[in-house]
């Protein structure tokens, strides 16, 4: 047989089988169901990616510049969010239905950035940031030292302890120790002077001289600055600029150097915590016996403790 036979004789049984399908009201009934089956696939689906659109105005949140606030002064840049609909989308095509805990999101970020602002002190984090930090200012409290450090550990919290540059040359093992616990290390002045009534020279020397001293011992860049007491000037802010370091202050204080009881403490604390808190306090006895207690009710509210490098941090957690 010739391939123009081959051709005819393909061509008549095709159509022959084409005649007895739709002569066959099974198969019309399969065809019809086939058909309605695949519409309403395809209905579902549109309905599931324009319910997943239609999330981003419920869910979408804009990202918020840094700036510098008449009060707080330097806050913080904080990251926005939005969903993203192709990963969203695949991650619900499955079941076929609208499920907000498996949106997927993108990190937005800012447009002005805190390195972006001039010289001013910063007090907290953002305060929609779920989370606070521990500003452990170290001239004295040896003794303490080691017991609210092995409380940090076994409560999974990091904190940040600005040393003292004459306290850090003395005992560079409890230094070495604060490090060793994965806590951030910040400059708070070589002696402990008033910074805010002392030259200009004198204070690039108590900062130059004290970051000397840290990095010797730890290793470590310092980028956070604490003046003593919190007592600082503009030119004192500028200054720590100069070296490419933030001052930090505080939003609440434990006032430990009273020597409160602990319950004082923790009450004094608690009853001023907020998202993006700063807690100033010192290695001593109310404090240590107070740590653990505010860690965990600071936990119960839904903060974390964190170092002042994580808090000031711009990504967001997802909704």
């Amino acid at each position: 047989m010739n391939n123009k036979w081959k051709q005819i004789v393909a061509i008549s049984a095709i159509a022959g089988i084409s005649w007895l399908l739709v002569q066959n009201p099974y198969t019309q009934i399969y065809l019809t169901q086939l058909t309605d089956d695949s519409v309403a696939s395809m209905k579902q689906e549109d309905e599931l990616l324009l319910q997943i659109k239609e999330s981003t105005k419920k869910y979408e949140i804009a990202p918020q510049d840094a700036r510098i606030d008449s009060v707080w002064k330097t806050v913080p840049a904080y990251n926005g969010l939005k969903v993203n609909i192709d990963d969203s989308y695949k991650a619900m095509k499955k079941e076929g239905v609208f499920d907000k805990d498996k949106l997927v999101f993108q990190q937005v970020p800012a447009k002005i950035h805190m390195e972006d602002l001039d010289p001013a002190p910063i007090y907290r984090a953002h305060p929609e940031k779920p989370v606070v930090s521990f500003l452990i200012n170290v001239a004295w409290g040896n003794e303490y030292l080691q017991d609210m450090l092995a409380v940090l550990k076994k409560n999974n919290a990091k904190a940040t302890f600005f040393l003292e540059g004459n306290w850090t040359k003395k005992n560079p093992d409890l230094a070495k120790m604060i490090k060793g616990g994965g806590h951030e290390i910040g400059n708070h002045s070589y002696s402990h002077p008033d910074m805010k009534n002392i030259s200009a020279q004198a204070t690039r020397e108590e900062i130059r001289k004290t970051n000397e001293v840290i990095e010797a011992v730890t290793g470590l860049k310092m980028k956070w600055f604490a003046p003593p007491s919190g007592s600082y000037r503009d030119e004192t802010v500028k200054i720590a600029d100069s070296f490419g370091m933030e001052t930090v202050m505080w939003s609440v204080d434990t006032i430990d150097w009273q020597k409160p009881s602990p319950e004082v403490l923790q009450q004094r604390v608690l009853s001023k915590v907020h998202p993006g808190a700063f807690i100033l306090m010192h290695p001593t006895e109310s404090t240590a016996k107070s740590l653990e207690t505010l860690i965990i009710e600071i936990k119960k509210k839904d903060l974390d403790v964190v170092t002042v490098s994580e808090a000031v941090d711009e990504e967001r957690s997802n909704p």
